[in-house]
């Protein structure tokens, strides 16, 4: 039957069965499905979250459906009701936590959420089309006093006038516009999309017709207008790989045509079908892709820099190359990996609405936030305590030095400034705000700073207030809230009740699994060897070099010693290899290592065995044993060093799939252990077959299982069961918790209230 667990940390609190232990009895009766001791749950309060949690099961409304859920709940709330007769939801611990939850639940209920889908939606229209434009700026900060702002507003007027007139848009870009970059550039920007520019610029931009000239448009930037050289359907997204070889604009020019020969002969490398893997990881100067195939992250229009976006979305086929490109970085030969259209409003949907609410766009929302929590909660202005205020506007508060001490006899000290649902905000909390959040405004006027913060600080007053009082507004809110905060009490008793404990409590483990032996029992088993080769000739390879029992360790092994010239010293820049191999023999009992001393031309044999021999005793000074350490020499008529060779082996098979997987890391695997029906699906098939060895290609694959011996059916050990018995500790452990509970506080159903919930 389906059902919900109803206990969960923070982070699953969607499966909490979700409410707060309702208070004592009060005079205010209310409906009540039970009651735990003297503790009433409201009818209500279950109905909702029974609902919530099982409203799409298919035995939903059934009588049996109900009363299952009933009991889980009465178990969530029995140890919520605990946590909270021990003082759990009092400690600071607990109430940091939970504000920081609420802080987080909060705010979708402190938005618009008409006009987020909006623009959402509005976004989502415009990544179908990349739009061409140029633009003239005038600066003005977005603070600036009207006077400051109407200056600006009426140059960039005279600059649109010029423009629309006939002049030269590139040309009056580049003597006026206040963007720096026009001087280069007439003001061009390129191809963008939607969320690439700030929301006004973008929506000018779109909103305007190819050829034209927008009316002004302010961003926090200034004021500009907006020409449209062209529109096109969007490119959507692009990955690609590039091989790079660096040549900045100030580098010599000898360097430069070197840089420009390089890439010109790897180019014709490639095209000569080249393995382009190979050939990025020898020479790509940058770092940051080059040992993974050249490969970048995908990018759209307006990410790259303009030549390497140019040629990277003019290929067409997965593995085209574009010739080589420059940028300011260097050279570039691109590879076409794949190319994405826009995606479905449905996948980007969730990706948009948080671009949406850290974009400039959010201005709109909070506008209309703000707009609908004045009139909701009443907002209204005491134009007696606002002009009172207002009247304190002088030149300290320009200049930042602001300060408010009122008169003692001063009545509109305590005057409403506003209320919110008829609760006042004084005057003197206003001023006190003010002194101490204004900052200097240098040439601005008193009452316009004044208006600034006046508006700052009763956008907060009303966010506050509406953030307050959203449980009594929103039951979806408020029963959210109940279940972050039973969730949070929840979990650490049951940390320490169940989870912990049972871990913990290795006595009662052992008790509890020598009462349960009978539920920890082998099947029948078999020991033996599993290999699964990609081939047949890796499965013959395998089992040859299997039958060897020892392999040689190449991860971690240093494959030589260096010696300074003509001794048997070793050089200090070889001792954290020695050190890290030390660790990895210490690790593993089973390897052995041969050092061979090398001898070069007219130097004895007597050298080289002493160069390995101090390699030996280098290592038993770490505490490898002597005994897994031999020693060889070799006398060479040619070497390029004075060096040892170092070679381990082991009998884990690791080593041994290592090395046949150098080229393939799937090509072969190697199990050796016990296996009972369930572990292995071709080992299922010979489970009755009894001790051999057995070939059996399988689902593409090719194996081979040697079965040593067959292991009878019997008791598992606490160490082969551990797992699965904390798990059943832990679900012994909190029945039993449960039973003591319910005798502690006593369960009464009010069946009629449940009954209710039954609708089928």
């Amino acid at each position: 039957m389906h059902k919900r667990i109803l206990y969960a940390g923070p982070v699953a609190v969607a499966l909490l069965a979700g409410c707060q232990t309702t208070k004592p009895v009060t005079a205010a009766k209310q409906p009540v499905v039970e009651t735990l001791g003297t503790r009433e749950v409201p009818a209500s309060e279950f109905a909702y979250v029974y609902r919530k949690n099982n409203s799409t099961a298919p035995e939903y409304g059934t009588k049996a459906s109900v009363n299952e859920y009933l009991d889980l709940y009465t178990n969530f709330k029995l140890k919520v009701l605990e946590a909270e007769q021990r003082g759990l939801d009092t400690t600071q611990a607990f109430k940091r936590e939970l504000e920081g939850y609420q802080g987080q639940l909060a705010q979708p209920y402190l938005t618009e959420k008409s006009v987020t889908d909006q623009l959402v939606r509005e976004a989502y229209d415009r990544l179908s089309q990349e739009v061409n434009a140029s633009h003239i700026l005038v600066r003005i900060t977005p603070e600036a006093e009207p006077k400051d702002t109407l200056a600006a507003y009426q140059k960039i007027m005279a600059l649109r006038q010029r423009v629309t007139g006939g002049e030269d848009f590139d040309k009056v870009a580049r003597e006026t516009s206040e963007d720096p970059s026009a001087r280069e550039n007439g003001g061009k920007l390129g191809y963008f999309t939607a969320m690439q520019m700030v929301y006004p610029f973008e929506s000018a931009a779109y909103k305007t017709k190819v050829g034209e000239v927008s009316a002004p448009v302010r961003t926090r930037f200034g004021y500009h207008v907006i020409k449209v050289n062209d529109r096109r359907q969007a490119q959507g997204e692009i990955k690609v790989a590039h091989l790079m070889i660096r040549a900045t604009p100030g580098m010599p020019k000898a360097d430069s045509v070197t840089a420009k020969k390089k890439i010109d002969e790897l180019y014709a490398r490639l095209k000569r079908q080249e393995n382009w893997d190979k050939l990025v990881a020898q020479f790509s100067e940058d770092a940051g892709s080059a040992a993974n195939g050249g490969e970048l992250p995908p990018f759209g229009t307006g990410r790259m820099i303009p030549s390497f976006e140019e040629s990277a979305f003019k290929l067409q086929n997965s593995g085209d190359l574009a010739a080589p490109v420059q940028t300011p970085y260097g050279w570039h030969i691109i590879k076409l990996i794949e190319k994405q259209p826009v995606a479905k409003f449905e996948d980007m949907e969730p990706s948009l609405k948080s671009k949406v609410s850290k974009d400039s766009r959010s201005e709109l929302n909070r506008t209309a936030f703000l707009k609908r929590i004045r009139v909701e909660n009443s907002f209204t202005e005491n134009k007696a305590g606002k002009d009172y205020v207002f009247a304190k506007a002088d030149t300290s508060l320009v200049s930042g030095r602001f300060k408010y001490v009122p008169a003692e006899k001063d009545k509109l000290a305590t005057a409403p400034l506003f209320t919110i649902k008829g609760k006042p905000y004084l005057t003197k909390d206003f001023l006190a705000y003010v002194q101490q959040n204004q900052r200097a405004r240098p040439g601005s006027e008193a009452r316009y700073s004044m208006q600034q913060l006046y508006d700052q600080y009763a956008d907060q007053q009303l966010t506050d207030y509406e953030k307050a009082n959203l449980e009594n507004k929103y039951e979806d809110y408020r029963m959210l809230v109940k279940e972050y905060r039973d969730g949070i009490l929840l979990f650490q008793l049951m940390d320490e009740k169940v989870w912990s404990k049972a871990i913990e409590d290795t006595t009662g483990l052992q008790k509890f699994f020598a009462d349960n032996q009978a539920k920890y029992q082998w099947d029948s088993r078999v020991q033996g060897t599993v290999i699964s080769a990609a081939t047949p000739q890796l499965l013959t390879k395998a089992q040859q070099q299997l039958k060897g029992g020892r392999y040689v360790v190449k991860n971690g092994v240093p494959a030589t010693v260096a010696f300074r010239p003509g001794t048997a010293d070793i050089l200090k820049g070889a001792w954290s290899g020695l050190d890290r191999l030390a660790s990895q023999l210490q690790a593993d009992s089973t390897l052995q290592l041969v050092v061979t001393g090398r001898a070069k031309k007219g130097e004895s044999a007597t050298l080289a065995r002493k160069r390995a021999s101090n390699v030996v005793l280098y290592l038993t000074t770490k505490g490898v044993p002597a005994r897994r350490l031999s020693t060889a020499a070799k006398t060479l008529t040619t070497a390029s060093d004075y060096s040892a060779l170092l070679s381990v082996t082991g009998t884990n098979t690791v080593a041994l799939e290592e090395m046949l997987n150098e080229q393939n890391p799937l090509a072969v695997q190697i199990t050796q252990r016990s296996f009972q029906k369930g572990d292995n699906k071709v080992v299922d098939e010979l489970l009755t077959r009894g001790p051999g060895s057995y070939d059996v290609p399988k689902d593409g694959r090719y194996y081979n299982v040697t079965i040593d011996k067959v292991l009878p059916a019997g008791p598992k050990t606490l160490a082969e069961a551990r797992g699965q018995a904390t798990s059943d500790y832990q679900n012994y452990l909190e029945k039993q918790w449960i039973a003591q509970l319910r005798d502690q506080y006593p369960v009464k159903i009010n069946q009629p209230e449940v009954d209710k919930l039954v609708t089928k």
